[in-house]
């Protein structure tokens, strides 16, 4: 166990998508930074590591979803968590990342000290929870955004009845065996429409309750181009096209969605039909919103319809009154038979779970900050936070966030400035929340994240290109983000 005196450049936090990427990225940029990584759990992948359900999948392509530094050269677009799994263990090892790991380390609090620009960390270590306090230069949190421990679960009457198994996909348990079963799935989001395929093999039958609709969409797991093109042009090369086309094509679709949410609404609609079938009724694929309020549901190669028009599973759409022994009770009167209940309700949202922060001894709620650029906040000094898109692959602002980290450790190291702080002042915030999104795990995590401002650099735009120029263009020194040295005044 390394010692209590000791002292690092950068301490990042997490070691899934983001975390890698932060370490591989510092070595690059930053030759010479002393860093090390900390994962509260036994194992790098984060998100793909955690969830175990089955048929779990990235609903983004990989060729954008792949680092920048390491491209996706397979042939298919979408794919399983293993997959994901195996390729950032492969990325881990290729950068030598290992050596800068440590697993079963939570970081617990974080206390910043303006009089020796720096963060001491408190990291509970081990089973037994021993404290091992850490001092570091910059703090890079890539902890992702919701909590590992437990998901959102809410509670309906007549549980203790029910004489099946209740599940959260978020805590999967490994020796359920639905072969055979009936089973319920409730939800209509991303999980939701993976589980039903996936379960729908092998159970008696599969029902999805949703509340209300979802947009879902079909695409090809397997990219046509990728496997036109691998025979003529170099991997590298094949990569770098196929990276900018999924780029783009989802910038566009998602400005079309925004600009134009009717014509975009019905295409998505015409499509569902083209899967489901002419004679299908629609009612239980046409949302009450318009086109990307809240993610789309992605389905490789359409099984989910796939499913629906064999019989093999059915949408019900209503909403739940309580359980009975045998199953679920609607607000219709109707019941849904069920010997296993999957709740696929969601995420609990949460910014730096459980992390308590101070700045000179005063305590800081991350609810009364302002984002700055999407990755700091105001009133925090050197601390970034790789927080990625909603509306496009996760890795594309994770990366740009941690660019900007580097570039601000580059920025001190020529000007001799210790720490920075974003400050907010005259910042007139809005009731935006940090995802322009309406789902329910967004809203309900509203009043523990940071505000939005109304204009650059506090407003996010969740914009690939627009991010770039904000963050790996402009200048670090834009008047905003304060920078001193030690022993000077810290910015109000």
């Amino acid at each position: 166990m390394p010692g209590a005196n000791e002292e690092l450049d950068v301490l990042v936090v997490g070691a899934g998508v983001s975390g890698i990427a932060a370490g591989a990225l510092l070595q690059r940029d930053c030759p010479g930074k002393r860093f090390e990584i900390i994962e509260a759990r036994d194992a790098i992948g984060g998100t793909w590591d955690l969830f175990r359900y089955p048929g779990i999948r990235s609903d983004s392509d990989m060729y954008s979803y792949a680092y920048s530094f390491r491209p996706w050269t397979g042939v298919r677009a979408i794919v399983d968590a293993a997959t994901i799994r195996d390729y950032l263990q492969d990325t881990v090892r290729e950068h030598g990342l290992d050596r800068h790991i440590r697993f079963g380390q939570r970081l617990m609090a974080a206390d910043w000290d303006s009089s020796t620009a720096r963060w001491t960390a408190r990291i509970a270590t081990g089973a037994g929870g021993a404290i091992h306090i850490l001092r570091c230069r910059l703090l890079l949190v890539c902890a992702g955004y919701f909590r590992y421990d437990a998901g959102y679960r809410p509670r309906f009457p007549g549980e203790d009845a029910f004489q099946g198994a209740i599940v959260h996909p978020q805590h999967w348990p490994p020796e359920l065996d639905w072969r055979g079963r009936r089973v319920v799935v409730i939800g209509s989001g991303a999980t939701a429409v993976t589980l039903v395929p996936a379960m729908a093999r092998e159970a008696a039958s599969v029902a999805m309750l949703q509340r209300s609709p979802s947009w879902i969409v079909a695409r090809p797991a397997m990219d046509w181009m990728a496997r036109a093109l691998s025979r003529v042009l170099p991997a590298a090369t094949l990569a770098r096209l196929l990276r900018g086309k999924y780029i783009l094509r989802d910038w566009l679709f998602y400005r079309a969605a925004t600009w134009l949410p009717s014509p975009t609404g019905w295409i998505l609609r015409l499509l569902a039909r083209r899967e489901l079938g002419a004679g299908a009724n629609m009612a239980p694929f046409t949302p009450r919103y318009p086109p990307w309020r809240q993610r789309l549901c992605l389905v490789p190669d359409g099984d989910f319809f796939a499913a629906l028009r064999e019989g093999k599973a059915r949408v019900v759409t209503d909403t739940i009154a309580g359980f009975t022994p045998h199953g679920l009770r609607l607000d219709s009167g109707r019941e849904l038979a069920a010997d296993i209940v999957v709740s696929a309700t969601g995420l609990d949202m949460e910014l730096m779970p459980g992390l308590a922060l101070r700045v000179d001894g005063a305590p800081v709620r991350l609810a009364d900050t302002v984002s700055y650029k999407g990755c700091m906040f105001s009133g925090l000094p050197n601390l970034v936070s790789a927080f990625g898109y909603a509306n496009a692959s996760w890795t594309l602002k994770a990366e740009l966030c941690v660019g900007f980290a580097c570039r601000i450790l580059a920025h001190m190291d020529r000007s001799g400035d210790d720490w920075c702080v974003p400050v907010a002042e005259g910042v007139a915030t809005g009731d935006v929340g940090l995802m322009p999104l309406q789902s329910g795990y967004v809203a309900r995590a509203h009043d523990r994240l940071p505000r939005q401002g109304r204009h650059d650099p506090w407003r996010l735009r969740h914009d690939l290109f627009h991010d770039r120029r904000l963050l790996r263009d402009a200048p670090i020194a834009d008047g905003v983000l304060r920078f001193a040295r030690i022993g000077a005044a810290r910015p109000a």
